[in-house]
């Protein structure tokens, strides 16, 4: 799909919600840092020298051996871009915040199905990451494992047999390495656990941030919790600690969901089908009331109080309703309050066919 193509339609391949409890688990991702040997980082690189990264990148990519592993990708320049182009990229988790704010002399290649994701001159040289919806993080580490084989084929890569792949970020050497989990927590949100369900996980060696990664808020009761630590353990530990504690998670998530329904059933089946209805009926949407109340309808769909709505369309509406994709729809720019009148009236016709069911 060329980019223009990415940047006009909401779906990604994570979205789908076809993973292991992809309920909860809504997406896993793989990401690495590379940088090639006697290159500065991008950081300190002039913008002819910029220019030459990727081009080399993108003659690995298109490498026949590399290709073979990859798929079809296509390779853009950030700025051959818009801001809102770039900014809908980020909100689909294709490309970091980095590559939207910092966007000359950077590229990225992203296959067709937006799985994969090649991102170039951002922190590091190369940063290689799979997206996969529900909990996925060994098949995300196989296909990024690949393409970097694959890549490294005809790339010579900055490393160091005594301290691994060598990055701009110390935080990042070793394996380079960032393995994370986006979570729907709503349970434990609602039952008051969080707190301290995240100070045990900051025990671990695992970090917990917003839905866009660091700096960014948790809206939705959507969680992102990745790995702190690349220095001193394989990819392997790294992805098997990180799918231990997940899978706790999810214990204690499905728990609390169950003992609400059990013991407030009325009071959870009240929030959930106000939400619907407000969804549903609603002629003005803020975003973040926007995201509350489809956490709330995607707590109904689990629990089933709540049928006809597939959760791939919840997912879907993370992007919609954003001012990027809500402007890039309507081919203009809008005011605040334009927007929330947007986003209401496009909510209201994704959900024209859905119902209520007990």
């Amino acid at each position: 799909m060329p980019i223009n193509g990415k940047t006009s339609s909401a779906n990604s391949r994570w979205m789908n919600s076809d993973g292991p409890d992809a309920g909860i688990v809504i997406s896993s991702r793989i990401r690495i840092a590379r940088n090639l040997a006697g290159v500065p980082f991008p950081h300190l690189l002039e913008p002819e020298k910029s220019m030459e990264v990727i081009n080399e990148i993108k003659k690995a990519l298109e490498n026949k051996e590399a290709a073979d592993l990859i798929g079809n990708m296509e390779l853009t320049l950030m700025n051959d871009l818009s801001l809102l182009e770039r900014q809908i990229l980020v909100d689909k988790h294709l490309i970091s915040l980095e590559l939207l704010n910092n966007f000359q002399s950077r590229a990225a290649a992203i296959r067709d199905d937006e799985a994969v994701t090649v991102m170039i001159n951002e922190e590091d040289h190369l940063r290689i990451q799979c997206l996969f919806s529900g909990l996925r993080l060994k098949e995300a580490w196989a296909v990024v494992n690949n393409i970097d084989d694959g890549l490294e084929r005809t790339l010579d890569y900055a490393f160091s047999e005594k301290l691994g792949y060598l990055t701009s970020c110390p935080t990042n050497t070793g394996t380079g390495l960032r393995a994370s989990v986006m979570l729907h927590l709503t349970g434990l949100k609602i039952t008051n656990q969080l707190g301290g369900v995240f100070n045990a996980i900051s025990k671990l060696g695992l970090t917990v941030r917003g839905l866009y990664g660091e700096g960014t808020e948790a809206l939705g009761d959507l969680f992102q919790i990745s790995n702190q630590i690349t220095l001193g353990q394989s990819e392997d530990e790294i992805i098997n600690n990180l799918i231990s504690i997940t899978k706790q998670l999810l214990a204690q998530e499905q728990e609390s969901r169950q003992v609400l329904y059990r013991e407030r059933r009325e009071v959870i089946e009240d929030r959930v089908c106000r939400a619907y209805g407000i969804l549903k009926c609603a002629r003005i949407l803020a975003m973040e009331e926007t995201m509350r109340m489809l956490s709330d309808l995607r707590l109904g769909i689990e629990l089933k109080i709540i049928s006809g709505i597939q959760e791939k369309l919840i997912n879907e509406l993370i992007v919609k309703i954003r001012p990027a994709f809500l402007i890039k729809t309507a081919g203009q720019d809008m005011s605040k309050r334009k927007l929330d009148i947007a986003r209401a009236g496009l909510i209201r016709k994704e959900f024209e066919n859905g119902h209520i069911g007990h």
